[in-house]
């Protein structure tokens, strides 16, 4: 099988590892997952009611966890 490397920051290094291991698989998987993902047609968005509030909102697609309150402050951690 084909090795593919590249070089990443520290910072980056540590946010691929720590989603990685949040979805449960190896770097490796996450990273064949994700450029899967971006090759692909995406899904179409799923509405679920929320148990909380009753409201219709998009619903975590198949293979993803879904979105929580940690997750949402880790992508906008950067952010301006």
């Amino acid at each position: 099988m084909p090795t593919i490397s590249f070089k990443v920051s520290e910072e980056e290094a540590r946010l691929i590892r720590s989603r990685a291991a949040r979805e449960g698989v190896s770097v490796s998987e996450y990273l064949r997952r994700r450029a899967n993902v971006a090759m692909s047609a995406p899904a179409p968005p799923r509405l679920v009611r929320c148990a909380r509030t009753g409201a219709m909102i998009f619903g975590a697609l198949d293979d993803q966890m879904p979105l929580d309150t940690a997750t949402v402050r880790e992508l906008l951690s950067d952010f301006p």
